[in-house]
C-alpha cells in the first residue's frame, strides 16, 4: 500500500463562505455540492412519482451499500442501512445474549447511544452496567483492558472518544474479548470516513455510524455492520423490503417467510429514501475518491499544528498525539472552558463545539491554513492566556 499523501484543500467542492472557519465536522459536516445536487434530484423524482420505477427501490440503496462495505473492507451482504447509531445499537441489544450476573462494559462520558441500549439491557438481563473511569494517563485502551473479566459478556466502544478524540486500540480490546468470549460493539460515528478501519481485522460482532459527521453524508441515513454469526438473528421490524423476492412488487401478496441475504434483514423500513440515499451514496464515492488513509494523515498534520499553536500561544493542552485520533482535537482549559466562547466564536463566524470539559477543534480537507489562522485570531482576543 503507497504511503498517505496530504490532500490539498477542498473547498471549491463545498458551499462554505470564504470569511466562514468550519472547525467543527464532529458536530456535523457539510455536504458536498455533489451531495446536495444528488439529492436534489433525488427529490425531484418524488414530485414526479410515475418517474420512480420499481427496481429504484433496490439500485441506488444496495449501490450505498456495497460503497459502504468497500470503506470498511467488508462484504455488501454484510451491511444493513439504518436511520441511526441507537438504531444499530438496538439490533445489537436484541441479537446479543445476556444472562444475570454478567457485565456489559461502555467507557465514560460516551456518547449516550451506545450507554442507554447497554444499561436497559443489563437491568433487564439482571447483569451489570461497568463505566471504565477516564484515565488520568489518557490511555483509554488499559483502562478497558483492565475492566475485561470473566463476567463480561458484552464491550460496547467507539474508536475515539467523542469529546476529546481519545483513541482505543480495538484490535487489542478484540483479543481480549476473545479471551473471555466476549461480543465488541463500535459505535464508529466519530471516526468512520476520517480514521480507517478494517471490519476484517477487528472483527466486531456489531458496528454502526451515523453518516451525517465524517462520512460526510445526510442526516437520518446511517449505517450497520454485522458479523456474519449474527446475520440470522431476529430484526427489530419486519417489514416489505427485507422480505425474498421483494423485489416483485405483484407477489408481495405471496408472504415469505425467508428474508433477503445478508444483513439486509436489518435495514430500517423506507431505507430507499429517494433524496437521501443518492447524496449518501455521492458522499461515500467522494471519501473512496480522497482515500480515508489520506484524509486521516492530512487532518492529523492540521492538528499537530493547530495543538502546538493553542499550547504555546494560549496554554491549551490537549492528549497527546499517541492516545488520541489524529483527525480529532480536544483543546483543554486549566479550569472549565468559558461557557459563552462557543457563542463568542459564533458570532465571529469561527465554528467549533463543547462536549464535555473539551473544546473540540474538528477540522475537515474542506478548511485552509486562512480558516486557521482566523480561529487563533478570535481565540486570542476572547481569552486570556491559560496558566
Amino acid at each position: 500500500m503507497a504511503a498517505p499523501k496530504l490532500l490539498p484543500s477542498q473547498r471549491a467542492l463545498f458551499d462554505i463562505p470564504d470569511d466562514v472557519a468550519y472547525l467543527n465536522c464532529a458536530y456535523m459536516s457539510p455536504l458536498s455540492r455533489a451531495a446536495v445536487a444528488a439529492g436534489e434530484a433525488g427529490l425531484r423524482r418524488k414530485a414526479q412519482p410515475w418517474q420512480v420505477l420499481p427496481q429504484d427501490f433496490f439500485t441506488e440503496s444496495e449501490a450505498v451499500r456495497a460503497l459502504f462495505a468497500r470503506l470498511i473492507n467488508a462484504g455488501a451482504e454484510d451491511i444493513a442501512l439504518i436511520p441511526a447509531a441507537s438504531y444499530g445499537m438496538a439490533v445489537a441489544v436484541h441479537a446479543l445474549p445476556l444472562r444475570a450476573g454478567q457485565s456489559v462494559l461502555t467507557l465514560a462520558e460516551q456518547f449516550p447511544s451506545n450507554v442507554y441500549p447497554w444499561m436497559e439491557a443489563a437491568r433487564a438481563a439482571d447483569a451489570a452496567h461497568v463505566s471504565v473511569p477516564r484515565p488520568s494517563d489518557d490511555d483509554w485502551t488499559s483502562a478497558v483492558l483492565a475492566r475485561i473479566d470473566s463476567r463480561t459478556a458484552i464491550v460496547a466502544l467507539p474508536h475515539c472518544h467523542w469529546t476529546d478524540g481519545g483513541l482505543l486500540d480495538l484490535a487489542a480490546i478484540r483479543a481480549a474479548c476473545n479471551a473471555v468470549g466476549a461480543a465488541l460493539c463500535v459505535d464508529a460515528t466519530q471516526s468512520l470516513g476520517a480514521l480507517p478501519f478494517d471490519a476484517a481485522a477487528i472483527d466486531p460482532d456489531f458496528l454502526v455510524a451515523g453518516g451525517y459527521k465524517w462520512l460526510m453524508g445526510p442526516y437520518s441515513y446511517g449505517y450497520l455492520y454485522v458479523a456474519k454469526r449474527w446475520q440470522q438473528a431476529m430484526p427489530l421490524e419486519q417489514n416489505w423490503i427485507a422480505r425474498k423476492a421483494s423485489e416483485n412488487f405483484a407477489g408481495l401478496v405471496d408472504y415469505q417467510g425467508e428474508y433477503q441475504p445478508g444483513a439486509r434483514r436489518f435495514d430500517v423500513g423506507e431505507r430507499s429514501n429517494f433524496a437521501l440515499a443518492p447524496a449518501a451514496k455521492a458522499a461515500l464515492q467522494t471519501l473512496l475518491d480522497w482515500g480515508v488513509e489520506n484524509i486521516q494523515a492530512t487532518l492529523a498534520a492540521r492538528n499537530l499544528d493547530i495543538a502546538a499553536r493553542a499550547k504555546a500561544e494560549l496554554g491549551l493542552d490537549s492528549a497527546p498525539p499517541a492516545k488520541r485520533a489524529g483527525h480529532f482535537l480536544g483543546l483543554r482549559f486549566a479550569a472549565a472552558v468559558p461557557a459563552d466562547l462557543p457563542a463568542r466564536l459564533a458570532a465571529e463566524r469561527v465554528y467549533v463545539s463543547v462536549r464535555g470539559k473539551s473544546m473540540r477543534v474538528t477540522p475537515h480537507v474542506y478548511n485552509t491554513d486562512q480558516d486557521v489562522e482566523r480561529f487563533f485570531a478570535v481565540l486570542q482576543a476572547a481569552l486570556p492566556r491559560q496558566a
